[in-house]
C-alpha cells in the first residue's frame, strides 16, 4: 500500500500531476481563512471610510454617523483577526504583512481626514503617525537580535487611540465633545509613553544579541580547529 489514491495515480502507481496541482490547491485555498479574510474586509473599509467621512465637506452629521459605523467595524476586526489567526492556526505570510498595514491605515486615514477638516491639530496627527512609523521602523532595526513583544501598554495606547479618533468622527457636541479632548489627550500621552519604552526595550535588545554574538563568535574562536 502506497497511501495514495487510485484516482490521483492515474491507475498507474505513480503520482500523477494532478496530485501535485491538488496540494498545490489546497495550500493556495489556506489564504483564504477568516482572519485573513477580516483583514481583507479592513483594508477595503479604509477608502470606504475616507468617502464617508468626506462626503458633503466632511460636515454632514449623517456621513460621519456611516464613517463611523465604517471604523468601527474596521477596529472590530482588528480586534478578531489576529485572535482567530493565533486560537486556530491560521497564521499565514499575508496576514503578517497585510494585519500591520491594515492597522494602520485605517487609524492613518482618520487621523489625517480629520486634521485636514479642521477638528484635529496637526500636531497631534503628526506624533502618532511618527511614532507608529519609527516604531515599525525600530522592529525592522532589531529584528536579527529578536522581536518586541506587544506591551499591555501598546494595547491600551491602540485602545485608547481608536476610542478619541472614533469620537472626532462623530459630530459631538457639548460635553461628549470635551470628553473626546481628554480621550485624545490620553491617547497622545499612551502614544508617546509607549513609544519611549519600544525604545528602551529595542536598545537593550541589540546591546543583549551584539553580546551573545560577541560571545558566540570568542568561542568559536578558542575551539581547536
Amino acid at each position: 500500500m502506497t497511501g495514495v489514491p487510485a484516482s490521483a495515480t492515474g491507475g498507474t502507481g505513480r503520482p500523477a500531476s494532478g496530485g501535485k496541482l491538488a496540494a498545490a490547491a489546497v495550500n493556495q485555498a489556506s489564504l483564504w481563512n477568516i482572519a485573513n479574510i477580516l483583514t481583507m474586509i479592513r483594508l477595503v473599509l479604509v477608502p470606504a471610510f475616507v468617502v464617508l467621512l468626506l462626503q458633503d465637506g466632511g460636515y454632514d452629521p449623517v456621513w460621519r454617523a456611516w464613517a463611523w459605523a465604517a471604523f468601527a467595524v474596521a477596529m472590530i476586526t482588528d480586534v478578531f483577526d489576529g485572535h482567530l489567526a493565533r486560537t486556530y492556526d491560521l497564521v499565514t505570510d499575508f496576514g503578517k504583512i497585510a494585519d500591520p498595514i491594515a492597522d494602520k491605515a485605517i487609524m492613518a486615514a482618520g487621523l489625517i481626514c480629520l486634521s485636514v477638516l479642521g477638528d484635529l491639530p496637526w500636531w497631534v496627527t503628526g506624533v502618532i503617525l511618527l511614532r507608529e512609523l519609527g516604531i515599525t521602523l525600530m522592529r525592522f532595526w532589531v529584528i536579527r537580535h529578536g522581536v518586541i513583544p506587544a506591551s499591555r501598554g501598546g494595547k491600551m495606547k491602540t485602545l485608547a487611540q481608536g476610542t478619541a479618533v472614533g469620537m472626532y468622527v462623530l459630530a459631538l457636541t457639548g460635553p461628549l465633545a470635551t470628553l473626546r479632548f481628554w480621550v485624545m489627550a490620553v491617547a497622545v500621552l499612551l502614544t508617546v509613553a509607549t513609544g519611549l519604552d519600544y525604545v528602551r526595550q529595542a536598545v537593550v535588545l541589540r546591546r543583549r544579541g551584539l553580546a551573545e554574538e560577541r560571545a558566540a563568535a570568542v568561542a568559536a574562536g578558542d575551539r581547536p580547529a
